[in-house]
């Protein structure tokens, strides 16, 4: 477990699977917001990247994903596994599958839309890790965050792009869901059932 201010409430790393020289690394930040602008940006030839990048894709959590999809397993660029790279730190709010391998640093709680600082992060900005302190920082000030807490632009809120999202089971999830340290529950299930008296037949 991770934390730090990009990271309150935790985020989770797998220390085993991952390129021992990335345990402690500090690079600037490749910003992607969502699957779609990871696809189409990623193989650019033009995008400026480099081994000590740190590649950042927000819009995966429970909410925005909707439901934390296998998005944190975003892959090496091109142009970098030609030049034999085979691991960079790369974080997101999303999951991905237990057979995956890499400096991938998954369910960064809060997400963007529960007010998280992933939601404002910048390219350039330098992001540490530091696995053996179990720390992820994002290095701005706090008071350049606040400022960019207020900027429209940083106010990123649930997508409301998917079909019949304000109402039905959408609506309830989007409403209910909980953060990935709490479980991805719905809130309304919180509690214990009491349980039954056994029969005795």
């Amino acid at each position: 477990m991770l934390r730090g201010n990009l990271a309150p409430f935790g985020a989770v790393i797998k220390p085993s699977s991952m390129d021992k020289s990335l345990m402690r690394h500090c690079g600037k930040a490749i910003v992607f917001s969502g699957p779609e602008d990871l696809a189409s940006r990623i193989d650019d030839p033009n995008l400026e990247v480099d081994a000590d990048s740190v590649l950042v894709l927000r819009g995966g959590g429970p909410i925005n994903g909707p439901g934390m999809p296998e998005w944190g397993n975003l892959p090496i660029p091109q142009k970098l596994l030609r030049l034999g790279i085979k691991d960079m730190v790369r974080l997101s709010d999303a999951r991905m599958s237990g057979t995956h391998f890499g400096a991938c640093v998954l369910h960064i709680s809060p997400e963007s839309p529960e007010h998280g600082n992933l939601a404002l992060v910048r390219d350039g900005d330098l992001i540490s890790v530091d696995v053996e302190k179990r720390s992820i920082e994002l290095r701005v000030g706090l008071e350049e965050l606040e400022q960019r807490r207020v900027l429209p632009s940083c106010s990123i809120s649930a997508s409301d792009t998917t079909p019949n999202s304000q109402r039905g089971y959408l609506s309830l999830h989007k409403k209910h869901v909980e953060q990935a340290h709490q479980g991805c529950d719905f809130d309304f299930l919180k509690g214990f059932t009491p349980l039954e008296k056994p029969r005795i037949f």
